[in-house]
């Protein structure tokens, strides 16, 4: 397939937003308030006040979470020997949760109680909210602030809750010696009696990540599967000195049935620079005859990374496209992956210095894809599209662009050159970062996906299907809110396709019809614009991308207004042992 390239100078869009004065906006929806913001700014945040807001409903937004349980997973071919290491993993999970609460919120236990000891009427419903986000606020609501007057900082815990960015560079500036420290994705900082100080996760959470390293180590001793005795090993030893690049290497090589992600991985919750990594935990069962089915993909990596839109210059042959790709079914989760908006699928290490060396993992949660379709994706297709195009969206297709989506977070910049100096994109992105990456990679997802069609490794007659279940799916991700990565990466996409015509509003029938030929051209054209912005490592000019982009307009606010009834997201339970 030939796919023609249509590019905006990158200056000519940060002139242009000066010039107008463009902002991101937050989207009205849901209930009468806004969309969610994951990581807004404490401005936003605080222009809510609760004593303001009688209408506010802590119960109805802790429905807009669908309970699904999660028990009925297949482990009759486990042996006894993996079952004792998956229950040693589910205790591991738990503390990873202890310790990410108070990465959200620096006085969890303390806030709880206040809440609890409060007085109010609707206590029982507040503190229910509470544990699902670990925090006073809600993120389907523009992070609004539900206990307190105060807004969420935008920092979580992983700093001061008073810092300013302006402060943390200024410390750097005049403490040059202190800056790798700092901006270590494995640090807290606090104030001490000399101003600022950078601890170590090893250090500030020592008694939990100790008695998980033994939960690990014993885990170990049970395993008979020698690539997960490895990896539990060297995870444990990485828990002690913060030291992880070797466990990571060893995790790309995991075999067997169970596949378990373990440790600090993702920076979504450090909305000042993204530096600070959260704990979490995914213990998965993996199915080894959808892994083979889907496998063949990450053999072509490396003629997805050739195919890519942009100048040679902007593709990256640099990382590995070894690539592994696992379905599993998850039985347990644990800290960062268990509040607040769910995963189905993971692409990791974040470490760039694996991904050149091995690439990434790509895991896909099986059973809690399959529930956010039932529950959520196909009810939001029939209200969302023309009847014809409503039709033949599919389970499959949600399967096949998560997939994608995956990979993609494998290929275009990772490492670059700026000023002449090695960095990477994550780095000079900043808390833009997670929202961009997010974006690129659903977008490049569908452009690869409609690349495997053209090859013949994809029937020809999905393609339609699958371009109707991934624009439906944007709405999807846009109920969280455009602060959170995944809605603000959906929220670019959206108002890209409808500047190209992709997507054309029939207000007689009240639904969307996708002009397929345009939403192909504006796939590519957006995957092209991603990379530029991710490979130019310029800041400035990202950030004017996001402020033309990062929004919806009236037509979205009012369907995703009628999607009230249909859960945003659900809340699953899992076995507390097996």
């Amino acid at each position: 397939m030939t796919r023609f390239l249509t590019t905006i100078s990158l200056m000519a869009i940060f002139t242009a937003c000066q010039e107008a004065g463009t902002k991101a906006t937050p989207t009205p929806q849901l209930v009468d308030t806004q969309t969610s913001s994951h990581n807004d700014s404490a401005a936003d945040s605080a222009s809510y006040d609760p004593a303001y807001d009688p209408a506010y409903d802590p119960a109805a937004q802790y429905r807009k979470y669908a309970p699904v349980n999660m028990n009925d997973v297949d482990i009759s071919f486990l042996s006894a020997s993996e079952k004792a290491v998956v229950n040693k993993l589910i205790r591991a999970s738990r503390i990873m949760t202890e310790i990410y609460r108070t990465q959200v919120t620096a006085d969890y236990a303390a806030v709880k109680t206040k809440i609890a000891q409060s007085g109010a009427e609707n206590a029982k419903d507040l503190t229910q909210l509470f544990e699902l986000y670990f925090k006073p606020c809600d993120e389907l609501e523009h992070n609004y602030p539900f206990f307190g007057d105060a807004a969420c900082p935008e920092g979580a815990g992983f700093y001061p809750a008073d810092i300013s960015r302006d402060e943390f560079n200024q410390w750097i500036k005049d403490h040059p010696q202190d800056e790798a420290a700092f901006k270590s994705g494995y640090t807290l900082i606090r104030r001490n009696e000399d101003g600022l100080t950078a601890i170590p996760y090893s250090i500030a959470y020592k008694d939990e990540l100790t008695r998980a390293a033994e939960l690990l180590r014993e885990a170990a001793e049970i395993s008979e599967e020698p690539s997960l005795k490895r990896f539990l090993s060297l995870r444990a030893d990485a828990f002690l000195t913060d030291d992880y690049f070797a466990s990571e290497m060893a995790w790309m090589d995991l075999e067997g049935n169970i596949e378990v992600a373990i440790g600090p991985y993702e920076v979504y919750d450090d909305g000042l620079f993204n530096y600070k990594t959260a704990y979490e935990s995914f213990v998965t069962i993996k199915n080894p005859e959808e892994s083979a089915a889907l496998d063949k993909y990450k053999d072509y990596l490396r003629d997805m990374e050739a195919n890519l839109p942009v100048p040679d210059s902007y593709k990256n042959f640099q990382r590995g496209f070894e690539s592994p790709i696992a379905v599993t079914y998850q039985i347990q989760g644990g800290g960062d992956n268990v509040n607040g908006v769910q995963t189905i699928a993971f692409n990791l290490p974040n470490d760039e210095r694996v991904r050149e060396a091995k690439g990434a993992k790509k895991v896909i949660l099986n059973n809690v894809l399959g529930a956010k379709y039932d529950r959520i994706l196909a009810p939001i297709s029939k209200r969302l599209l023309v009847e014809s195009q409503a039709k033949i969206t599919d389970k499959k297709f949600m399967s096949y662009g998560t997939l994608f989506h995956e990979l993609c977070h494998s290929l275009g910049p990772g490492s670059i050159t700026k000023n002449g100096v090695k960095t990477t994109v994550a780095a000079e992105m900043k808390e833009l970062y997670s929202g961009l990456e997010e974006g690129k990679a659903d977008v490049m997802g569908a452009y690869n996906m409609l690349y495997m069609i053209d090859r013949g490794e994809i029937p020809a007659a999905e393609r339609e299907p699958f371009l109707a279940t991934y624009f439906a799916g944007l709405f999807r991700s846009m109920r969280f809110g455009i602060g959170e990565a995944h809605g603000k990466g959906a929220a670019v996409q959206y108002s890209f396709f409808r500047k190209a015509g992709a997507a054309e509003w029939d207000e007689t029938l009240g639904r969307f019809r996708i002009n397929y030929p345009k939403l192909e051209q504006a796939i590519s054209d957006l995957t092209a614009q991603f990379v530029m912005v991710q490979g130019d490592g310029d800041y400035n000019a990202a950030k004017a991308f996001l402020d033309i982009y990062a929004k919806t307009d009236a037509v979205a606010d009012r369907v995703l207004a009628t999607f009230d009834n249909i859960p945003v997201d659900i809340r699953p339970s899992y076995p507390d042992k097996i």
